[in-house]
């Protein structure tokens, strides 16, 4: 099984797909637990979907899945960006294709933010942002940390109030700004989400900000999905080049 020891950190990754088609990194949902295998459990499946033309890129981020690292106060979402542009130069890839669902929304904010120059195109599946659901996210990580503080001696209260403090105390995206949103050129695609964790209002928001967007407001359910799938890949075929 291949692991990327980078940025103190041991990231497991896979690559599969095809070799020869354009690199498509993938950040799963699972809030912290984001982790690659969680992706079979989606209605959209980017491994079973774009397999037969795309080099699929999965990860575990750190502390979730197979992935481990120590905890620092502080991490925060741009020790997440340095991890995943780490696997992608570790592999070679220099443009690439991005999607991620649910916390893996910020996550490609913060690619696009930190290298937007090698991002052909950016997929967000229900992202997550703020809107009246502040105590919910640091339930979520509260949970998380008490399934892996036993494995991290390393880190007391002060040290996991900080890193909570520093994924969760933002605005909007949490990562990114309105006006950063407005200030993205790379190709995105929303697709929209609809309870507390991923409200319409983030996803209609970023669809009313980004200058180059294309908004798919129906997309989960057995109705809607064919023509859903239909647009991802038409999208990620009309802004990737190999």
């Amino acid at each position: 099984m291949p692991f990327l020891e980078a940025n103190g950190a041991q990231l497991f990754y896979t690559d599969s797909g095809d070799p020869d088609g354009v690199p498509v990194l993938l950040i799963a949902p699972g809030g912290m637990k984001s982790a690659d295998g969680l992706w079979a459990n989606m209605p959209w499946n980017p491994h079973d979907r774009l397999g037969d033309g795309y080099r699929i890129i999965g990860m575990d981020q750190r502390n979730a899945g197979q992935s481990t690292a120590p905890v620092s106060a502080d991490d925060g979402w741009d020790t997440y960006t340095a991890d995943q542009l780490a696997v992608l130069d570790h592999l070679g890839i220099d443009r690439f294709a991005i999607i991620g669902m649910c916390i893996g929304g910020p996550y490609v904010m913060g690619v696009v933010k930190a290298a937007g120059d090698r991002v052909q195109a950016a997929v967000l599946l229900q992202p997550i942002g703020l809107d009246d659901n502040h105590q919910a996210f640091y339930d979520m990580f509260d949970a998380w940390k008490a399934d892996i503080v036993h494995l991290h001696p390393e880190a007391d209260e002060a040290t996991w109030e900080a890193f909570r403090s520093n994924m969760y105390d933002g605005e909007f995206m949490f990562n990114t700004s309105p006006d950063e949103v407005a200030a993205i050129d790379t190709p995105l695609l929303v697709a929209m989400g609809n309870d507390l964790y991923h409200p319409q209002s983030t996803s209609r928001a970023i669809a009313e900000l980004a200058p180059n967007v294309t908004f798919v407001e129906q997309w989960k359910d057995d109705e809607h999905l064919p023509a859903a799938d239909d647009a991802f890949r038409a999208f990620l075929a009309a802004h990737t080049a190999s």
